[in-house]
């Protein structure tokens, strides 16, 4: 077994898959048998799948830790048909038979292969309050236009002519009859004459502008505790 397999490596390893020689999963880590003496850890169990109820070991000497899992190089036939251990602890002849069922050279110490109970643990969980931002209205303007009438008045100048007698002394004889004459001469002026017409005065719009303003948003949050109850292990 390298150097590396240490039983806290191998403890990380609970519940990773476990792959024979063809890379084909044949069941996960479920159970760690270690040299009580030593504490190195030598055997791991394979949980339930296709093995069914089946305790099943296999050597940690020839398996691999890799990122996806574990390796074997037994095919999982072999596997499948190692001896079943039904105890916690693996006996000298017990262990004699699983290295003579995989051809492994050991032999068993005098020390007894016990099954690691592991590190049991809970997760204190809590909530927290995220607080988020929606565009809600939040009032309005309303631009209405309506027609209204009112008074004016405008000074305008008017021309108008005017009539005035002159009269010129002459005195020279003239070749005509003395009779009745008539003369008419108009008289023009100028009247204020008034129309209307439309003309643009004024562009009226609205410009929005944002204004920023803090606000506290309160609520409640659940936490978990966690009580110890019993003697706790001093370090």
């Amino acid at each position: 077994m390298p150097d590396t397999m240490t039983m806290e490596r191998i403890n990380e390893a609970r519940g990773a898959p476990v792959y024979d020689a063809d890379g084909d999963k044949i069941g996960e880590v479920d159970e760690i048998f270690y040299d009580q003496g030593t504490r190195r850890p030598e055997w791991i169990g394979i949980g339930t799948g296709f093995l069914g109820t089946k305790r099943v070991l296999v050597p940690l000497e020839t398996a691999e830790l890799r990122d996806d899992g574990l390796r074997v190089p037994y095919p999982k036939d072999l596997v499948k048909d190692a001896p079943d251990i039904d105890s916690d602890e693996i006996s000298d002849q017990q262990e004699q038979e699983l290295y003579a069922h995989y051809r492994l050279s050991g032999s068993a110490g005098t020390a007894k292969r016990g099954r690691a109970k592991g590190k049991e643990h809970m997760t204190r969980r809590e909530e927290e309050l995220q607080v988020g931002k929606r565009s809600v209205e939040a009032g309005g303007i309303r631009l209405r236009k309506w027609v209204e009438t009112e008074p004016v008045e405008v000074d305008v100048e008017l021309q108008q002519e005017t009539a005035r007698v002159t009269r010129e002394r002459i005195d020279q004889p003239v070749e005509a009859e003395l009779g009745e004459e008539e003369i008419e001469v108009p008289l023009r002026g100028e009247e204020a004459v008034a129309q209307k017409r439309v003309v643009a005065k004024e562009r009226v719009g609205v410009e929005k502008d944002v204004e920023t303003e803090r606000e506290t948003v309160s609520g409640k949050v659940r936490k978990e505790r966690v009580d110890v109850e019993g003697d706790e292990q001093k370090r």
